[in-house]
């Protein structure tokens, strides 16, 4: 990795662009993973704010739903903010629709942090819908503007820094969340309205970077200040050169703009969106997100006392494996990661049905389950954590690449809502037998990313694109042999 880092003669710019980019997932990570230890204290203040309104407590069926509504609500206003991406993106560019979306976020830390002060749950279910939207636009917007100015050889190492800021955001929430640190009675307010420092420093790092290049030239036909995007980029002639002939001969045979209708009856992108939905339906709801991230502590609880802390040692191996992830993309290819990463976690949760199930029986058999935990995390985190989110990015040109990535974004967080509400019911009604339903899905995204997923590693988007465009749904195979449709 850091082979291709020197060979690319890395740009402070470049740089400095990917990780101003990056405060955004950082934003997400910390407020995904800071309500989960002081759930406790943050229900107490709903109930308070309720006995105070109607001189008697709420039930405690009533709290559960409360708060089940405060968590989730992120991910529902995340799949209303996935609509706007398209618009946003191709009306004020990649890297000032990154600004904008901002501005929501902000907005979000100031009304969450208010809702202590004002005595309103209502406040604080307000900011975390207003903050949802944010995450709508800024995981794919966010995956816009890195691949498209990264150069080839780095543009999937690049684009896994978001799952690494993602992760790194959840850890730190989960960290500020205990009551050793923020997760307390009189400090839980302003924990929430920490995201404010990324999001201001956003402010004062990514307006002083480059709008992308393909951006600039493709959408907007402004070939000087193209160029002079990719050399501060790049920082040599001779590859802007090279760069810029490449994205002229991908616009000579591409359409300037495609409609939503467009995208959906265009042959060409048939199979991508299959693979694009595919890939994150699997990601999402092959249960890491609920067992891990929603429900780790409650887990947890019922085995250990120290729950919050082994919690956090699942934000350490989320970590760990992002960046284990992050060099290895550019070497073992998108594909095999996927592939390694869907399969072990079929593997696991199909363990975690025989643990869970004779876990009455031989008790000895806990510790084995909290390590079946941390190696679904490691296998989602190794391919299809950071690769769902980029992969429409890779498989579409550039006109269809903002609709692909709404799409991404709406699968993935439709995902986590849908899951986010239906896990509990399902641990009822199945018991241990609901991991198999998450092996299940687990195996299915295995199998079309071995039938159907070409590897995009060092091609460019053009290569790519004109794959699909030369098939029209005729299966063919890449260097390696194996099927690419």
């Amino acid at each position: 990795m850091l082979g291709l880092l020197f060979q690319s003669h890395l740009t402070a710019t470049l740089l400095v662009s990917v990780l101003g980019a990056v405060l955004g997932p950082l934003q997400i990570g910390y407020h995904t993973g800071n309500v989960n230890a002081p759930a406790r204290i943050i229900e107490e203040f709903f109930n308070s704010t309720w006995r105070a309104r109607h001189n008697q407590s709420m039930s405690d069926h009533s709290l559960t739903l409360l708060w089940s509504l405060s968590v989730s609500i992120k991910d529902f206003g995340a799949l209303l903010g996935s609509l706007g991406v398209k618009h946003l993106a191709d009306s004020y560019g990649r890297r000032n629709s990154i600004l904008i979306a901002n501005c929501l976020s902000v907005a979000a830390a100031c009304i969450m942090f208010a809702s202590k002060a004002s005595g309103s749950f209502e406040v604080l279910i307000l900011g975390r819908l207003v903050f949802g939207l944010f995450c709508g636009l800024v995981m794919s917007l966010n995956q816009l503007y890195i691949q498209e100015v990264s150069p080839t050889n780095l543009r999937g190492a690049f684009a896994t820094l978001n799952q690494v800021s993602l992760a790194s955001g959840i850890l730190i929430g989960m960290v500020a969340g205990l009551e050793t640190t923020l997760g307390t009675k009189s400090n839980w307010a302003m924990m929430l309205s920490l995201s404010l420092i990324p999001a201001l420093t956003q402010y004062l790092v990514l307006p002083f970077c480059p709008e992308s290049p393909r951006y600039l030239l493709m959408n907007q036909g402004e070939e000087r200040k193209a160029e002079t995007a990719l050399l501060r980029l790049r920082g040599h002639a001779d590859k802007v050169s090279s760069e810029l002939e490449e994205m002229k001969d991908e616009a000579a045979h591409t359409l300037t703009r495609v409609t939503v209708q467009d995208f959906l009856r265009k042959r060409s992108y048939r199979q991508p969106i299959l693979i694009v939905l595919l890939v994150n339906l699997g990601s999402q709801l092959s249960g890491f997100n609920a067992v891990i991230i929603n429900y780790s502590t409650k887990m947890f609880q019922a085995k250990f006392d120290e729950a919050k802390y082994l919690t956090l040692g699942v934000g350490v191996v989320n970590v760990t494996f992002t960046l284990v992830a992050f060099f290895f993309m550019e070497r073992a290819g998108r594909r095999k990661l996927l592939l390694i990463g869907f399969l072990s976690i079929g593997v696991c949760n199909f363990l975690m049905t025989i643990v869970d199930s004779v876990l009455h029986l031989v008790p000895e058999l806990q510790s084995l389950q909290v390590l079946l935990v941390f190696c679904v995390v490691s296998a989602y985190e190794l391919g299809p954590g950071p690769i769902s989110w980029f992969i429409a990015a890779e498989l579409f040109d550039q006109p269809g690449r903002p609709i692909a990535m709404a799409l991404t974004s709406m699968v993935n967080w439709g995902g986590k809502f849908v899951l986010a509400l239906l896990f509990p019911p399902l641990l009822k009604i199945c018991g241990a037998y609901v991991y198999l339903i998450f092996t299940a899905v687990a195996l299915l995204a295995f199998a079309v990313t071995w039938l159907r997923l070409p590897e995009t590693k060092g091609r460019t988007f053009d290569d790519i694109a004109e794959e699909f465009r030369g098939a029209e749904g005729i299966p063919l195979h890449n260097s390696s042999g194996f099927n690419t449709f």
